[in-house]
This record gives structure tokens, sequence and C-alpha cells, in this order.
């Protein structure tokens, strides 16, 4: 699926850790996708954070119900995407997590009240004005306050106001959870073009 993704090369598939570790060392990807099950993730792990360096961002690609070992201090600095993410989901946070932005999803116990969470996204759409939508959108692709400022041919200083007024809108605090709650919400943003001339 990634291989027919726009914007993607894959450059190697590795089925075991020592593989996957020289692989990553030796072709700096901007991303190593890595199944937990491969044996000695764990025992290796460091090995993969030294081959990693400051290039190449790992995430771990888990189902729901391996979130907890995941997000344990054994995977401390990792991306967590889980497999039960739509294709769509995945790609785009793949593109944050290549921008920059670490994605873990909450754990079992933060999972409180779902179908609240959902209810109040869904109630927010109806105060988030266009301009919000749109921001809400660049943010989820990953662009900073000055590219979306571009794209949007406004102030950054507009873009932090529009920021502060849509996390008091959804009651969350940074970045990483608007972007979060913009991939589950597909109906999110419109398309935006740039009005930069060419």
């Amino acid at each position: 699926m990634l291989g027919a993704e726009g914007g993607f090369d894959i450059v190697a598939t590795c089925s075991d850790a020592a593989s996957c570790i020289e692989a990553i060392r030796t072709l700096a990807p901007d991303i190593a996708l890595l199944d937990p099950t491969i044996p000695e993730l764990v025992a290796l792990k460091n090995s993969f954070g030294a081959a990693a360096g400051s290039r190449t961002r790992l995430v771990l690609y888990v189902p729901a119900e391996d979130r907890d070992l995941v997000l344990s201090d054994a995977f401390d600095g990792c991306s967590v995407i889980l497999k039960e993410a739509s294709a769509d989901a995945l790609v785009q946070s793949l593109r944050q997590i290549a921008s920059g932005v670490r994605i873990v999803p909450p754990s079992s116990t933060d999972q409180i009240a779902p179908a609240a969470q959902a209810s109040n996204s869904e109630n927010a759409l109806t105060v988030l004005t266009d301009r919000e939508r749109q921001i809400i959108r660049l943010v989820s692709e990953g662009l900073s306050n000055k590219e979306i400022g571009r794209r949007l041919n406004i102030a950054d200083g507009t873009i932090k106001v529009h920021l502060h007024h849509i996390f008091q809108k959804l009651e969350i605090s940074n970045r990483t959870a608007l972007a979060a709650l913009a991939i589950s919400q597909s109906d999110w943003g419109t398309p935006v073009k740039s009005t930069e001339s060419e």
C-alpha cells in the first residue's frame, strides 16, 4: 500500500532485528516501521536508537491490545501506530512523523470515555470556522505555523491566535493531540490551495 502511495519509497524489508538495524545504519531512511514481534527487537532496542541517530524516526506498528506494552519505557521515544488504523490514517500519521511529530495513541487506561470524546468532537464541528478547519487540516499534515501562514497567506501571529481558539473549543492543549484528533475526523478541514504566486 505504501509503495503505491505518492511520496513514499520503500528502501528495505527486513525479517529480523539485526538486518533491520543494519538497513537503518546503511540506508538512513526517514522512517523505520517496526513490528515488535521481530525477534530480539526489545533486546536490541538501544542498537536501534544508535543506528537511527537523529535522522531515522522509529515507528512501532502494533495491534491495539499491545499498545500498553509498547508505550512502556522499553520503547520510549518511538512513535506508535495501531494496526487497526485505516489506510488513510496510516499514511497521514507517517507523513506527520516524517515531518518531526511524535505520534502515540492513548493507553488503554486513558481511554475512559471514548463515546463522550467522540460526542465532544462532533459538537466542536459546529463551532469551528472554515479557517479553523483549514488550519487543523494543515496541522495534521505536519506543517509549522510559518508554513501554514505561507499556505493561507496570513501572518504567523494570526495562526497562533486561531490555534489558541481551536485548543479552547476542542479542549486540547497541544498540536500533537490536535493532529491525532484531525486524523480521526476525516471530514475536518477543507482543501487548501496556496495563495502564493508561482
